[in-house]
Formats: C-alpha cells, structure tokens, sequence
C-alpha cells in the first residue's frame, strides 16, 4: 500500500462515508471495501481482508477500528486520527441534536410518540440482533449451552461483575472447545508505528481498563470510566454495546431504561458508527458535565479501547492471528456475548420498552419486516415512528 502522506485527504474520503453510510457494522464494511479497494486502490484486497480480520477478532467497533487502520496506512497516525473523526463526527453530532430534542419537547405529546416510536424499533432491533447474532456466533451445541449459561449467570448477578464473569468463562471454555481457527489472510501492507509505540498503546488501554472498572459513583471520571469499560468489553458487534451501557448507566440510575432505548433507536436511522449513542448519553447522563462536554467525554471513551487495542495489534497481527488457543478463547467470548444481549432485550422489555397492545403488534410488524423482508433499520424506525404517532 502506497502512502500519500496528506490526512486531509483521509478526512474528506471518511467524511462523505460517515455522512452516507448508513446499514450498521456490516454495509460499512461493503462501503470501505468499495471506496478504498475498488475506486481509490489504496490498498489491496489481501490487505483490506486481513485488517478486517483483525477488528472481528477484537473487542470494540469493528467499523471504525477498519477505517482507523486503513487511515493509518495512508497517512500514519494523522491519517488514522482523521478517519476516525470523520466518520464518527456526522453521526455524533445528530445524536447529540437527538440528545437536545428529547430534553426539550419531550413532553410535547408529537414528541414523545415520537421518541417511543424510537424505543419500539429498538425493541425489534435488539431482538433481531439476537436472532442473526446466535446464528452465527453459536453454530453448535457447545456454544449455544455457553450462550444459555451466560444468560443464566447474569440473572444472579446483574452487574459488571456477572458480565467479566461470563466472558471469562467464554473465553476459558472456548480454549477448549473444537472450534474453528480464526481464518484471515496475511497483511502485507507496512504498518507506520513502531514497537514502543505499539506497545504503549496495549498499556494505555490495560490502564485505563483497570481505573475504568474501580468503584467511581459520581463525576466526570465515573463518566467516563462508564463508557471505557462498555467499549472495552464489546465482542461480537456494536449491538453488544447496548447491555453493557444498560448496566453502566441503567442499573446505576444514570440513565433512564426509555432513554437508553431511544438512543438507540435514535442510532439506528442515522449513518455512521453505532457507537456515538454515547454522544446522546453521555448529554443526558445524570453523572459528569452533561452537555456538549459529558456527550465528548463519553465518545471519546467508548471509542477509545478499540482504537488503542487495534493500533497496538495491527504490527503483530499475522503473528497473533495464527495462534489457536487465543482464537479459540475469542470464539467461546462470542458464544457468550448472545446470552448477554439475549438478557438485556428482555430486561429492556421488562423495564418499559412495550407498554401496551398496540406496541406489541408495532414491534412484532417491526421485527417482521427486519427478519423476513430485510428491510433497512432507518425504514424500520421510520415506520414505527409513524405507527406511534397515528
């Protein structure tokens, strides 16, 4: 891959992408593909594989660690920083507008049919991303009993202790399970970052991860200690994200359980990341500043875990990419995250998401028109807005 060296050129590509890519993880991994593969040949389709290898195999926004790496390989680490603001910042900035909208006209009753007609379509969402999740995390009896006792366990223990819990379990079970090696081509391409560099960031990230999971209840630190460990602990896809912040933020009364789903459904009409539902909560959190500077402080600490673990693997990726126990304990993590979000659907549910018949059928239609149509989120939370206003 041939370097160009200009990070504007980086941001202006990323940025008509984060104002177009609409889809979720998977189309904008097909839109990547397309823009820097096909149109911009900036880098081979050997090299565009194994970097989306790499950022399936970790934990955080597998999306945006790409378009962070394909950045760095441009322009080095401006160019992977202005990947990354550009894509996510459209998107941050409509759900922090999102964010003002709820806390103004909520109470107007357009308003709220509205922001409940978000709630029902994340409801359909969430309870479809189960579904697609479990079929293709959980393949095998094995994983779909890891998936059950994960599930199991987060009843008795609803906290941040019960879900470390379960991915540890996941990833020690999976060690010795008769999974499938991680497949990936080799990358190529000249990765710009040294060693230190490297390795300083896979410390950084353990730092942070170890003050993110101390016992912070109230201020801007606890804030984003919240967000850190939600972007730190997210295997298997951005959907993942959404029982991790309800523990961080619903079970802890920073975050209402309707606000979270409005969120996310808010999320689900707008193109770019998923991950910037932290730019809404973290506006309307009752802990740190709230505001525009609660809404930076909680983006920057979702996204921040996954951008340092894949700038500090992509060096030794084709290394690490070939070891099989390390594989096998990141299939069994899989496993398990189907269980975590199986419990935080119904616990979204159980705490208010559907509240009458009528919402019943909105969100069956909903789920319906997801599963067996196809239909895009954005036409989804689209169509029950509607509903909920008529």
């Amino acid at each position: 891959m041939k370097r160009a060296g200009a990070p504007a050129e980086v941001f202006f590509a990323f940025l008509g992408l984060g104002l177009s890519s609409f889809g979720g993880p998977v189309a904008h991994l097909a839109y990547f593909r397309r823009v820097f593969v096909d149109k911009r040949n900036w880098l081979t389709d050997a090299d565009y594989a194994a970097i989306v290898s790499l950022c399936q195999f970790l934990p955080g926004p597998a999306s945006s660690q790409t378009g962070f790496c394909i950045g760095m390989l441009r322009a080095g680490w401006p160019g992977a920083l202005a990947a990354w603001v550009a894509f996510t910042l459209p998107s941050a900035l409509l759900m922090f507008a999102a964010a003002v909208f709820e806390s103004r006209y909520a109470a107007v009753p357009v308003a709220g049919r509205i922001l409940h007609g978000m709630q029902l379509a994340a409801v359909a969402i969430v309870a479809q991303a189960v579904f697609v999740m479990a079929q293709r995390l959980c393949p095998d009896t094995p994983r779909r009993m890891l998936a059950v006792l994960a599930a199991a366990i987060l009843l008795l223990v609803p906290d941040t202790t019960g879900q470390i819990t379960v991915l540890l379990i996941g990833g020690f079970i999976g060690r010795f399970l008769p999974l499938e090696d991680l497949s990936g081509r080799p990358l190529r391409a000249v990765v710009p970052q040294t060693e230190t560099m490297s390795l300083a960031c896979l410390f950084a990230f353990t730092v942070l991860l170890l003050v993110s999971i101390g016992n912070w209840q109230v201020g801007t630190l606890a804030l984003f200690a919240a967000f850190y460990r939600a972007g730190a602990l997210v295997f298997g896809g951005g959907h993942v994200v959404l029982p991790l912040l309800q523990n961080a933020l619903v079970q802890t009364g920073y975050v209402g359980p309707k606000l979270l789903l409005t969120a996310y459904g808010a999320a689900q009409a707008l193109p770019g990341p998923l991950f910037t539902v932290a730019a809404f909560l973290g506006a309307v959190a009752g802990i740190g500043p709230g505001g525009v500077a609660g809404a930076a402080i909680a983006l920057i600490a979702i996204f921040l875990p996954g951008l340092l673990l894949v700038a500090g693997l992509l060096p030794y990726w084709n290394r690490v990419r070939q070891n099989r126990p390390l594989s096998g304990c990141i299939n069994g993590a899989n496993a398990v995250v189907v269980g975590l979000l199986a419990y935080a659907w119904l616990n979204l549910v159980a705490l208010g998401g559907i509240a009458s018949l009528p919402d019943v059928a909105i969100t069956a239609l909903a789920l319906l028109a997801l599963v067996a149509a196809k239909a895009p989120p954005v036409l989804v939370v689209a169509g029950c807005i509607a509903a909920a206003i008529i």
